[in-house]
């Protein structure tokens, strides 16, 4: 090989891990979605969401909190379940106000307002029926 910038050598040169395509968002129908190979996006301030595997019909999402966060009180045509992985979280579901931790799983269904604060930094991992399209890039 010679010093220059020949690009054939070059290649030769790079390990194969680092030539494979990096995955910078689930692909739907991805049977085997790794979590190093989700994409992390903002939820919000403090909020961090990663769409892990989904289909039309179903998808799922892992959102971490940090204490303090907040997920607005909003509304989407999606039924949602959440099952909460680590934390504390004050939720509101249709007006109705409890406390979850780890374990606890809530039922969201289309239309209904919801919305948490986040008490203890956590995880938070998310169904939807259908899925989110506005997840999506």
């Amino acid at each position: 090989m010679t010093g220059g910038g020949d690009a054939e050598a070059s290649a030769v040169c790079v390990p194969a891990f680092l030539q494979e395509e990096i995955v910078m968002f689930t692909e739907k129908d991805a049977r085997w979605v790794p979590h190093g190979d989700t994409l992390p996006q903002s939820g919000g301030e403090g909020v961090t969401r990663r769409v892990l595997a989904y289909t039309d019909a179903l998808m799922c999402v892992e959102n971490t909190f940090e204490t303090g966060a907040v997920g607005a009180l909003h509304s989407h045509p999606h039924t949602q379940i959440t099952y909460v992985v680590s934390g504390r979280f004050s939720f509101t579901i249709d007006g109705e106000k409890r406390q979850v931790t780890a374990g606890d799983t809530l039922l969201k269904k289309d239309g209904v307002p919801h919305g948490c604060t986040c008490l203890e930094a956590g995880v938070l991992l998310d169904i939807f029926n259908p899925m989110r399209e506005d997840f999506l890039p």
